[in-house]
């Protein structure tokens, strides 16, 4: 077998499972545990995964801070602020998590009746400074300035006492077997929360958080409502997250 082969059929096993077991992929392809270990090297050396101790994962996305992903895929996140808005009702009480995308969709939110907006970001609330319409919570705590949101066991008992219609769930990366997860503990701790009390919880994402996994686990994907995707989302990448019980939404 070529060294190309092997490596395609690594990125498949990878793709499949959300891991590369070193020793099980050599019993699979009858080959050296030395020869897929030393392929694996050479994948993490190229970026096509993180090698792990006994294997690989998939690559963690990069985390730039929150100015600069501001201006990371723009005309996508309106499309898929849109989307999002387009689910929120009259007299609502939805949750808006921290992030650009998030921000996008409080630009979105109709303007034409009246609901609730709840987050524990203070740039989403600033958003909403001149809606007309959304009467705005704003819940405080420790500020995680790398999200800028509030973390921690103030922003945790705050939220307790609300009951969101829909909640907007920001990630870094999405995979169909790891879940959706994140970059920080407490972070993952305060979105799965969020979770916990809303009725419904829908993530937006854009493309290069598929297939993706960072180190902090928010939820498995069967424990949200819906997926947002764009609607030239390359299906191959769309297919496995469609075999799983949460909704998908297309942009």
């Amino acid at each position: 077998m070529l060294t190309s082969q092997r490596k395609s059929l690594i990125l498949d096993v990878l793709r499949r499972d959300g891991q590369v077991v070193a020793k099980r992929v050599a019993e699979d392809f009858s080959l050296s545990e030395d020869t897929i270990r030393r392929d694996l090297r050479e994948m993490a050396a190229e970026g096509l995964l993180k090698r792990v101790h006994g294997g690989a994962m998939p690559v963690a996305p990069e985390l730039p801070d929150f100015s600069t992903r501001k201006g990371v895929s723009s005309e996508i996140k309106e499309r898929l602020g849109k989307k999002s808005a387009s689910l929120v009702r009259s007299g609502q009480l939805i949750f808006l998590d921290g992030g650009t995308t998030t921000a996008e969709i409080a630009r979105q939110l109709p303007r034409e009746f009246a609901f609730t907006v709840a987050t524990h970001s203070p740039t989403i609330a600033a958003e909403l400074e001149h809606h007309p319409t959304a009467s705005v919570i704003l819940i405080g705590g420790k500020l995680y300035k790398h999200s800028m949101v509030s973390v921690g066991s103030a922003a945790m008992t705050a939220i307790s006492q609300l009951r969101p219609d829909i909640f907007f769930l920001g990630v870094t990366a999405a995979h169909p077997v790891q879940g959706l997860s994140t970059g920080d503990f407490e972070e993952a701790a305060i979105k799965r929360h969020i979770a916990s009390c809303a009725s419904a919880t829908y993530v937006p994402l854009t493309d290069e958080k598929l297939d993706r996994v960072s180190p902090c686990l928010i939820l498995p994907i069967a424990g949200v409502s819906g997926l947002i995707v764009t609607a030239d989302s390359a299906a191959a990448a769309i297919e496995p997250y469609r075999n799983l019980t949460a909704e998908i939404l297309e942009a």
